[in-house]
């Protein structure tokens, strides 16, 4: 990337490398080293491996143990931010100074200035923003509260004027989920089309996990 400004590849080696460091999840089972790799051979490496893996871990709580003989309390953090862009190298500072996850995915994205906005996901038309993607587990010698480092990027997001992807943990408080996605126009909708109520709500699914 230094020495030249494109370059080329083919599509089935482009896929095969996306996958094969999913979400660069690849070195939490140590496939990010050459000889690791050969290894394991090239019909392994792949995010269907590594999904299997951690159902495994799940099950068995491999890692949970690992970090409890350590003296290390865990929280995942999995998350995908918007940030305005005059405030996204405020939200990098942050989140190197306080989260200190890496590697850190930033990619801008503007919403179409002549579409109608995303109601329930409101980007200020025409506008520029970043999204960070950060994804991997904070360990510290101090316990936290659960969800505290997912906190603290929470208020920051809401802070800087961001908003944040729901596939994540949220921690929000009912008030704060309100304000940050325009529940006002969802209740509308939830008021007209399941008026007895039959599905749940949508902080009910995002954040109490119901």
């Amino acid at each position: 990337m230094r020495e030249r400004g494109e370059d080329f590849l083919a599509t089935r080696d482009w896929l095969w490398r996306w996958d094969t460091d999913w979400f660069w999840c690849s070195r939490n089972v140590g496939a990010q080293r050459p000889l690791v790799r050969r290894l394991l051979g090239r019909h392994r490496l792949n995010s269907a491996t590594y999904q299997r893996l951690m159902r495994l871990n799940a099950r068995w709580g491999v890692t949970r143990q690992l970090d409890r003989w350590r003296g290390l309390h865990p929280e995942p953090v999995i998350q995908d931010v918007d940030i305005p862009i005059d405030r996204a190298a405020a939200f990098l500072d942050f989140l190197l100074r306080e989260i200190g996850i890496l590697p850190i995915w930033a990619c801008p994205l503007r919403a179409p200035a002549a579409a109608p906005p995303f109601t329930l996901y409101p980007l200020r038309p025409g506008a520029l923003y970043v999204n960070f993607g950060f994804w991997d587990v904070v360990r510290t010698r101090a316990p936290h509260e659960p969800g505290h480092f997912n906190r603290l990027v929470e208020r920051e997001v809401e802070a800087l004027g961001g908003i944040k992807s729901l596939y994540s943990d949220c921690y929000y408080t009912r008030s704060e989920f309100a304000r940050a996605y325009a529940i006002p126009a969802y209740e509308a909708l939830k008021r007209k089309y399941d008026p007895l109520e039959r599905a749940l709500g949508l902080y009910e699914k995002c954040v109490q996990r119901a």
